[in-house]
């Protein structure tokens, strides 16, 4: 198994990849807001790589005799005007996707993966690594604690019933 930065050979298995982690999300959303659009595998891809090209970013996927095990992206945090009026603003990356298929979990690729856009990030001297879990996938979160990360901001929500 290697990680290497995505070539477009592995772009179908990534879209695949990303495509069952919507339908996840979607099955756990209790508010029922998540969807999975006609659109989603191939535009949702575009944007990420689109995020990725156009703020220092990067793609890596974990692959092992041609199939894709995992993979992660992440970019530069993008601040305006209006960020610097209450924050420090310190160059900061996104981990904006990290997945690993169902076989590979438990392995540690996860770790590795996300050590490796670690290493990416120091290497272009980001001081913060942020990543957004949605708050119903328990195992993510408890994954990426168990790496060192911590709740900064939490999202408190209510549906309104009329």
């Amino acid at each position: 198994m290697q990680i290497i930065e995505i070539d477009n050979k592995y772009y179908e298995q990534v879209k695949d990849m990303l495509v069952n982690l919507q339908k996840y999300i979607v099955e756990i959303d209790k508010y029922n807001l998540n969807i999975l659009s006609n659109e989603y595998r191939d535009k949702y891809f575009d944007y990420m790589l689109e995020d990725c090209n156009s703020n220092q970013g990067k793609c890596y996927v974990a692959v092992d005799d041609g199939k894709v095990l995992g993979f992660v992206a992440g970019h530069v945090e993008q601040y305006n005007d209006r960020d610097k009026l209450d924050y420090v603003c310190p160059k900061k990356g996104i981990i904006a996707e990290l997945i690993v298929n169902k076989n590979s979990r438990k392995s540690g690729l996860g770790t590795k993966l996300i050590s490796h856009m670690e290493n990416y990030f120091k290497s272009i001297v980001c001081q913060y690594v942020q990543i957004d879990v949605f708050a119903y996938n328990t195992n993510a979160k408890t994954f990426y604690y168990k790496n060192g990360y911590e709740d900064r901001m939490v999202t408190v929500f209510k549906k309104l019933e009329n």
